[in-house]
């Protein structure tokens, strides 16, 4: 294979170089996509396996410095673009939905150059594609398999944990790189993350598009620690994902509709009339042990706030934004009623203010003074709120978890 002649580059950016596209390539709806970096010792086989299922493979190397991608793929019928530096997984993704949709294409499967996930399962893929493109697929890695450390499975869970909170969707495994991607719809997105973050961004704002995620069982093979490559780097990249969830939380909770390409499904009000079902219904909503704990540590804190006359209101709408359990945490915050919570934050926030303690309760003190006596609330809740709502998540989650596992051994 050969490059094409570089062309000249925008200052402060880097444009995909394209390396090679196999002219017979045809206007099909599917195509492969495989992100790489440094990954020289397993990518030809994985393309291989790729080309074996679907002849329309694109490969993004992105920056990679420990081959010749050109000469590792010669001789195959592909097409290879490259970044001339590292941008990141998330914008290797985008410059190949782009190609594909250039080409004609409808799906992009992404695949991981390592060699963990199995060629064979994009068969899997293809019957849950729909022709319009409104479906995103996720590969939901088999976990019984060796070589999986518990570090693992709490981050697919904990991953899982912040879509639920995000879109009220559940994905069985938000961290799958194994996807079937609408490039279409992808491509009008506006994403801000790049690196391994992008993932976690793109499943929350398709979801918010409108587009249905489903998922699919697939295998995977994790090596040994040893003989493992990954550029996981897991302080950076879980602060980037931590920062990436906080973000999307809070545009989540921003009263601002989302851009959306199909319709949604209108609000049954119907079921405001039948206050049995619509309390059922209410004890169904998040009622797993995470749900339910996230439910009680958002009531309890916002309980805590001086949101004088409106903490019924901010729960609701917040419980409501992030798909929690409304009921929990709308009943959770008569733990912080007045005087004992109040009192407690307006101590504390007296104390930080001052350096001693409020001793002197008198018409001045509380009525007069009452602006002072409201920001100490303000500062002293800052520090108990996030405290009571750490116990009070403990709490029900534990209690969650164990009526979980009796109804489970229930006959």
């Amino acid at each position: 294979m050969r490059p094409d002649p570089p062309g000249p580059d925008r200052p402060g950016k880097t444009r995909p170089q394209k390396v090679s596209v196999s002219a017979s390539a045809p206007q099909a709806a599917v195509w492969v996509a495989i992100p790489v970096y440094n990954n020289s010792a397993t990518v030809r086989r994985v393309v291989v396996d790729c080309l074996a299922i679907i002849g329309r493979v694109v490969v993004v190397d992105d920056g990679s410095d420990d081959s010749d991608m050109a000469a590792l793929l010669a001789g195959l019928d592909i097409t290879l673009l490259r970044h001339e530096k590292n941008m990141g997984k998330g914008s290797a993704i985008l410059t190949a939905s782009r190609h594909v949709q250039g080409q004609g294409g409808v799906y992009m499967i992404t695949i991981d150059a390592d060699g963990q996930h199995h060629p064979e399962d994009i068969r899997k893929f293809i019957p849950l594609l729909p022709a319009d493109g409104h479906k995103m697929i996720v590969g939901s890695r088999d976990f019984g398999g060796p070589n999986i450390g518990p570090g693992s499975r709490f981050g697919r869970r904990f991953a899982n944990f912040w879509m639920k909170l995000e879109t009220g969707v559940y994905v069985d495994d938000c961290q799958s790189g194994f996807r079937a991607y609408p490039v279409q719809y992808l491509n009008q997105i506006t994403f801000h993350r790049q690196y391994y973050d992008f993932e976690a961004e793109a499943l929350a704002r398709m979801s918010w598009a409108g587009i249905q995620i489903e998922g699919v069982d697939i295998g995977v093979t994790y090596p040994p620690k040893g003989q493992r490559v990954s550029h996981f780097r897991p302080f950076m990249d879980n602060l980037r994902l931590t920062l990436t969830h906080s973000r999307l939380i809070g545009r989540r909770l921003l009263p601002i509709p989302h851009k959306t390409f199909f319709r949604q499904e209108p609000v049954d009000y119907k079921s405001l009339l039948h206050p049995v079902k619509l309390i059922r219904a209410l004890l169904r909503e998040n009622a797993t042990p995470e749900g339910l704990a996230a439910s009680a540590a958002v009531g309890i804190f916002l309980a805590t706030l001086p949101l004088l006359f409106f903490h019924s209101v901010a729960i609701l709408y917040v419980a409501s934004r992030l798909n929690l359990n409304k009921l929990l945490a709308f009943n959770v915050q008569h733990i912080c009623m007045p005087p004992v919570v109040p009192a407690l934050c307006i101590e504390i926030g007296y104390y930080i203010r001052n350096g001693t303690w409020l001793t002197d309760l008198s018409h001045e003190t509380v009525f007069i003074q009452f602006g002072d006596r409201l920001l100490e609330w303000l500062i002293g809740s800052l520090i108990v709120g996030p405290v009571l709502a750490i116990l009070a998540a403990v709490f029900f989650y534990f209690l969650a978890l164990g009526a979980k596992r009796w109804k489970a051994t229930r006959p």
